[in-house]
């Protein structure tokens, strides 16, 4: 049994661009009332050279990094887009010694004449490449965005093409999140540690030192590095899932660089690992409940059953028939590990709640082929069997780096009744999530930077902090806390469903984010769309 699901799960606070990938996927294209697209570019793309304010270096032993400029160059994801490399070094304690190189790609803003800046922006993950984030704008971005900034994406060290840790072979990872995600037997607990020391050798071997550089403090060091390449002063910055935790780890170590920050689908940093798993599994809970609710309650003759109770227990069943027995899905086979993934990857967008629909129904009938694209489309794996990203493996590395604990396996029993608890459905997954760390070997000599409580950002411009009431990733519950942890923080709130707020359908939360980002306008704290 393969417990790697519920560690990327619980680790992930998935990419807000999830909803893009599944769009693509059935061929469409994300919107929410007409404003997005990109607009047509008036003129050519505006190019800046840092001026000395805004390349003056935290420490005068990073001055080299601090003054150097981008080489923009035309990028193959598209004839608008621009690519360049950012050189930072391999370890900010030594900086004279080895150093990296983050891939980063600029969408020039439409409108030069009306430009404003670099709007720099993170998907989440940990693991998902801002590159690929910033290249599918007119997807995921609206027009006043578009057209007023440069929308800048970069792959956070050890991601995408940003010196990628490798931990497994393709065939190696793909088996490692195929099994299931809750072991019930004494070799499948045996298995799953040996999995996961597995796992981080593989890390230790393939990667080498860049294991146990690739935490969220140093990334958000790089980013204050790539802010002074894109010649800005100030940071401006749009950040989603993990990105806000990105976004929190920058404003506390740069206040005074932080200047328009939104973090959309916050994460509560101050939580320990255990209080971050049962807030997922309390917010998936609430949006399997709000999907087989949405069924019972508009569909004429709904699959799953007359109540939402039957509808849960039909899945619960189903969960456990293909643990016993995996199904047929085209050339593979539909595991519990998959089948996990698949039930999962619809509920961050609501929009695509009928592709879980259609999941199911096919599955319960044999035929686990739609799960399995689902589960594939999360984890970034093609049909040929190759993976798009490095994410699957990244978000480990980073993680563990961030935060090694891990409950030891024979404690995990104790933990379930808190889990069931507060999600009776998926409960024991979560609480298996919890030895997410076992095996890992990589221990950071001194990150020099702020963890948990002490993140407060003081000093920072306001920091527009965004929660989305039933987000089943990212519970709401996490950005009223981000918000009030932040001594600048302002909680913008949408009530709906799905993952992150920004271009999900409520103009409301659009024009709120977009007034903050373009003219500096505050929402009121506490603001609810």
């Amino acid at each position: 049994m393969k417990r790697a699901v519920a560690i990327v799960v619980v680790f992930a606070m998935v990419l807000s661009v999830l909803g893009l990938a599944l769009a693509l996927v059935l061929g469409g294209v994300l919107g929410s009332d007409g404003q997005s697209g990109r607009p047509q570019r008036d003129g050519p793309a505006p190019t800046t050279t840092p001026s000395g304010d805004a390349t003056e270096p935290p420490d005068p032993a990073l001055a080299g990094f601090y003054s150097q400029t981008l080489d923009w160059q035309p990028c193959e994801s598209g004839p608008e887009n621009e690519c360049a490399r950012l050189e930072v070094p391999l370890d900010y304690a030594a900086p004279d010694a080895e150093t990296i190189e983050i891939a980063v790609l600029r969408v020039p803003a439409a409108e030069p004449e009306q430009r404003l800046g670099s709007l720099v922006v993170n998907p989440g993950g940990p693991g998902a490449p801002g590159t690929s984030y910033a290249a599918a704008g007119d997807g995921v971005f609206r027009a006043p965005l578009l057209a007023r900034y440069d929308i800048v994406g970069f792959d956070p060290r050890g991601t995408g093409a940003s010196a990628p840790v490798d931990c497994l072979s393709d065939e190696e990872l793909t088996r490692f999140l195929a099994a299931d995600p809750a072991p019930d037997e004494p070799a499948e607990v045996t298995a799953l540690v040996e999995d996961l020391e597995d796992f981080f050798a593989g890390c230790a071997e393939l990667s080498g030192d860049l294991a146990a550089h690739v935490s969220t403090v140093e990334a958000a060091r790089d980013m204050d590095v790539l802010r002074a390449a894109l010649g800005e002063t100030g940071l401006t910055y749009l950040g989603a899932s993990y990105g806000t935790k990105l976004g929190a780890t920058y404003a506390d170590l740069f206040p005074d660089r932080a200047d328009r920050l939104v973090l959309d689908g916050a994460v509560d940093v101050s939580l320990t690992g255990r209080g971050l798993n049962l807030g997922q599994a309390a917010g998936f809970e609430r949006a399997l409940r709000a999907y087989v609710g949405d069924c019972v309650e508009n569909t004429d003759d709904c699959f799953l059953g007359d109540t939402v109770q039957e509808g849960l227990d039909r899945i619960t069943a189903f969960l456990d028939d293909v643990d016993e027995e995996p199904i047929p899905a085209g050339r593979r086979e539909l595991t519990a590990g998959s089948a996990f993934y698949g039930l999962i990857t619809p509920l961050y967008v609501s929009d695509y709640w009928f592709l879980l629909s259609q999941g199911l129904e096919t599955a319960f009938e044999g035929d686990g082929t739609t799960l399995m694209l689902l589960a594939d489309t999360y984890a970034s794996r093609t049909p040929s069997g190759e993976y798009a990203d490095n994410s699957a493996e990244a978000i480990y590395a980073i993680n563990c780096l961030d935060d090694p604990s891990s409950t030891p396996v024979e404690d995990i029993p104790a933990q379930v009744p808190d889990f069931l608890e507060v999600s009776p459905t998926l409960g024991e997954v979560f609480a298996w999530s919890l030895v997410g760390c076992a095996g890992f070997q990589s221990a950071p000599d001194a990150l020099d930077g702020p963890t948990g409580e002490e993140i407060t950002a003081a000093g920072a411009e306001p920091i527009l902090v965004v929660g989305t009431t039933r987000d089943p990733a990212t519970p709401y519950e996490w950005a009223e806390a981000l918000a009030a942890q932040l001594e600048p923080g302002v909680l913008l709130t949408r009530d709906g469903d799905g993952h992150t707020a920004y271009n999900s359908g409520n103009a409301c939360i659009d024009t709120a984010i977009e007034d903050f980002l373009i003219d500096g306008t505050v929402p009121d704290d506490g603001t609810t769309c």
